[in-house]
Formats: structure tokens, sequence, C-alpha cells
């Protein structure tokens, strides 16, 4: 492994997040912040010169980078950039592992606080907070490969480490064109967003700060009680539509528009996706409105509310950890299915559960009919054995991951309900859990620092996909 390479590249996407820090630094200025503009000074200073140390101290050419240093650039740039992005939490009076834990809540997209009072915060470190979410929602590593062509030559490998799904879809031969045409999609859709936002009511700085979590399927808000603070219905709507955005393949929105109008609906993960939306609002609905709710009220909180759980966003439009069980146990597999794979939600993924369902399928058909040869199809595709391997590999070590920090939560004393969801919530990069401990109106700060920590991890393996953070933590890979 050259290991030169490796840190090389980690100073470079140490000096973008660098650079990054200069945007709340302006809404400091802007919000008349004293202390804030030093904290983002101070921040944006650090971070900047590693970067710098990085990137100098290791000059080196680049070829194409090999599956290891690949690797190990991911995990370790997407840690290190939680690090140093929660540097400015930590100088505004966090301690240093709530200030992590809420640095790799945003660039995760999870959505998980520890703060119990968002509101006492400067406008610039609640702007900061939404930002992180939206830098990570596409992803660092891409938007490096899509500005830095030099990069892009050699990052192949990492662009497939970052990116989500079993299957990964190069709309491009040159890797930094696909980079840049996701990242115009993303950009393109904030922006509208951010207009429509504006137009229903919320201030300009309230827009960003939504639209930046809501694009990223984050679900940071810069108020206690989340969208439900609003009481807006055209609200609602709107951030229930990008939400939903967010939660389908960007690249299915690209060919619509390009190459094939109707690429998206005949998409079948993105019919199964819809579906299971449909579906879940309706039942939900109907329960709440059996629990008490007017029709109106029962609908319009369950269709925010599946939509938000299922893309990994955690927003919240009514406090739902008080609603039946019955719902809450829906919406807690919503939180392992996720969205689609090329979104910005986290997960397993439609296209992995569609592709599970139709493996246990053909297995109770072979064992009926032994000498049967049913080759599993998503559409008109065949999906190969490779493939299928890796997705079963994807959700045992999922399912591991998810049940050992069930049981290390538990052993901390906290319920199995508030262990489960909270295990469930960070690892799908989901946000808020289903107890009142750990709810949409309550947050993570009163779990045990090992419990956080444990938290962090499962944000920073979800984010990754289990995989790449995981074969770390195997010595052979280390070896020559």
């Amino acid at each position: 492994m050259n290991y030169r390479v490796v840190l090389n590249v980690l100073g470079i996407v140490l000096r973008f997040l660098g650079i990054s820090l200069l945007a709340p630094f302006l809404v400091a200025v802007i919000y008349k912040e004293p202390e804030s503009a030093t904290i983002f000074t101070v921040s944006c200073v650090i971070t900047l010169a590693t970067g710098l140390a990085l990137q100098y101290t290791n000059r080196s050419e680049f070829g194409e980078l090999s599956h290891r240093e690949s690797i190990v650039i991911v995990a370790m740039g997407w840690l290190l950039v939680a690090i140093f992005g929660g540097i400015p939490f930590m100088l505004a009076g966090i301690s240093p592992v709530d200030s992590l834990f809420e640095a790799m809540s945003g660039f995760t997209t999870t959505g998980s606080s520890i703060l119990p009072d968002i509101e006492i915060y400067s406008k610039s470190i609640i702007f900061w907070r939404s930002m992180t979410q939206w830098l990570g929602g596409m992803g660092i590593i891409v938007l490096v490969l899509a500005i830095l062509p030099r990069i892009a030559v050699a990052g192949r490998q990492m662009f497939q480490s970052e990116s989500t799904g079993p299957i990964k879809d190069k709309l491009k031969p040159r890797l930094k064109d696909t980079a840049q045409i996701l990242w115009g999609v993303y950009v393109t859709f904030t922006v509208l967003e951010i207009v429509l936002l504006y137009l229903a009511g919320m201030t300009l700085y309230d827009s960003m700060v939504h639209t930046f979590p809501t694009m990223s399927t984050g679900g940071f808000s810069s108020r206690n009680l989340s969208i439900a603070a609003y009481d807006s219905f055209s609200i609602e709507l709107i951030i229930v539509i990008f939400m939903f955005i967010g939660g389908a393949n960007f690249n299915l929105f690209y060919r619509t528009l390009k190459v094939n109008r109707v690429a998206l609906i005949k998409d079948k993960e993105f019919q199964t996706y819809a579906l299971i939306v449909l579906i879940s609002t309706l039942v939900i609905g109907l329960q709440l409105w059996n629990w008490g709710d007017s029709l109106a009220s029962s609908f319009r909180h369950a269709l925010f509310q599946v939509v938000s759980t299922i893309t990994t966003t955690g927003f919240a439009s009514t406090d739902f950890s008080l609603w039946p069980e019955s719902t809450k146990l829906i919406l807690l597999l919503l939180m392992f299915v996720g969205g689609s794979a090329g979104s910005t939600s986290g997960a397993l993924k439609v296209i992995r559960v569609i592709l599970l369902m139709k493996y246990g399928m053909r297995e109770i058909y072979k064992s009926i009919h032994p000498k049967m040869v049913r080759p599993i199809r998503l559409g008109d595709t065949i999906i190969s054995d490779d493939v299928m391997q890796a997705v079963l590999a994807f959700f045992v070590l999922y399912l591991l991951v998810f049940l050992g920090s069930t049981l290390i939560l538990s052993a901390l004393g906290l319920d199995l309900l508030t262990s489960v969801s909270a295990s469930a919530t960070t690892l799908g990069n989901v946000g808020p859990g289903l107890s009142n401990l750990i709810g949409p109106m309550a947050n993570f700060g009163s779990i045990h620092v090992i419990g956080k920590i444990v938290l962090i991890l499962n944000m920073w393996i979800g984010r990754l996909e289990v995989l790449t953070v995981l074969i770390l933590f195997v010595p052979a890979f280390w070896k020559k």
C-alpha cells in the first residue's frame, strides 16, 4: 500500500472541508455573531493547516489506486471529516465525544442528536450542523472526484466504496463526468427546494437549514420540535416531496431527463419503493384514525413519518413515540428497508430487499424442484451470483452489527425498545429512535459515553455500507 498517496488524498479532503467552513463563517458575519466567527476561523485554520501538511509532506503522483488504498481513503476520510467537522461544536462548549457524535451524525446524514436544546446555539453553528448533512449526502469523496480530475482518474475504486447499493451505476465513461452529473442533479433539487420553502413562508435562512437535511435525507432541524414547530401543511408537503426524491436513485433522474423519459417510472426498485410508501401510509393512517385522530390528521402525519423513515431522513411532524405500538413496528421495519440504491438514504436499500425476497422464493422452488435452473432477475436484468453473494454477505454483516450494538446498549441499562431502535436508527442513518428517551422530541444526550461511541461507530459503518469499515479490522487486509 502506498501510504504517501493515501495521506495525500486525505489531505485534499481536509482542504475541501476547511474551505467549506468559510460558509458558516459568512453566516456568523451576516448575523453579527463575533464569537461564532472566531470559532469558525479557528476551525478553518486548523483543518486547512492539517490538510496542507498532509498533502505537501506526502507529494506523489496519482496512478490507478489499488482496492486497499481506496478503502482506506474512503473509510479514514469519513472519520477525519467527522473529527475535524466536530471542532466548531467542541469550541462552542460541547464535550469531545458529543461533538464527534453530532458531526458524525451530520456527515453520515443520520440526524440523531445529543443536543437537548438546539435553539440556544447561534445561527452559524446551526447552519454548519445542517451543512454537514448536505455535504455528506452525495458524498465527500464524490465531491472531490467531481472537482479534481487528477483524483478522478485514480479514484474509480473510491467511487465504488462510497456509492450505495449492490450495483454501481456509472452514467459516463469518465468518473469525473459521473460525479459532476450527480452533484449537478443534487444542487438543482437543493436550489428548487430552498425557493419553494421560502415561498411557503420560511425565512431564507430556515429554508436553507431545512433543505440541506431534506435533500441529504439527514433530518437536522433548527427547531427543537423539528418540522412540527411550523405546523404548516404546505411546508410538510414540500419536504415530503423532496425527501421522497432524496430517497430515489439520482442516476434515474438524469436518465429520465436526458436518455429515456420513462426510465424512472419503469424502474423496478423505484416502483417497489413507491409501493412500500403507499401501503405503509395507508396502514398507519388507518391505525391512527382508529386510535382517535381525525382522518385528515392521521394520513397527513402517516405520510410524513413514513417518507421520513423509509428515506432515513428523521424529520418529525409529530411525536410518533406516543403512537400505538403497531405503528412503531412498521416504522422500525422501514428503518431497516431504507430508500433506493444511488440515493442519499441509508439502511439496506429497497433493491437488496427485493433481491433477498427473490432469492428466498427461488430457494423454496428449488427445494421442490432440485434440478430447476432459475436465475434471479430484476426487470430484464439477470443478477449474477457474485452480486447475490455480496447482497447476502451485506445482510448478514448488517444484522450482526445491529445485534452486537443492541446487546451492548442493553448491557448499559437501556430498555429493549430504546436499545433496538437506537441501534437500528444509527446503523440505518435514520435519526430519532422510537422510545420516549430517544424519540423525535428527545435526544441521545443521556446515553452512557460507551453507548455513544458504539452509536458513532454504527453511523460510520452504516454510511459506508458495513464492509468498507469492517474490513479495516481484519489483520489480513494490512498484510502485503
